[in-house]
């Protein structure tokens, strides 16, 4: 793996570092020790609990990840109105 230097950061007094741009989007990081104490930050991002079944469910995610793949390739077609599988009208 190559890697390169990304951003050179100092430490403040409480020893805190910040990544300004580079933790966009990021909720967490897990620190991983590496050679020569070298230190690699893994972004992490939470999802909501709700969610997390499809995470868990490889055929269900299968399926979600060739569906976009359809949808993006074109491969769609129009199925009509759902209208008669709902149990009550909406205004």
């Amino acid at each position: 793996m190559n890697r390169k230097p990304v951003k050179t950061v100092r430490p403040d007094a409480k020893g805190r570092i910040a990544l300004g741009v580079l933790a966009k989007d990021v909720s967490s990081f897990v620190i991983i020790q590496g050679e020569n104490n070298s230190l690699i930050l893994m972004p992490f991002v939470e999802i909501p609990d709700r969610e997390k079944w499809l995470f868990q469910n490889k055929n269900a995610l299968v399926s979600l990840e060739a569906g976009l793949e359809d949808s993006v390739a074109g491969r769609t077609h129009d199925m009509g109105s759902f209208q008669q599988y709902l149990e009550e009208e909406i205004d």
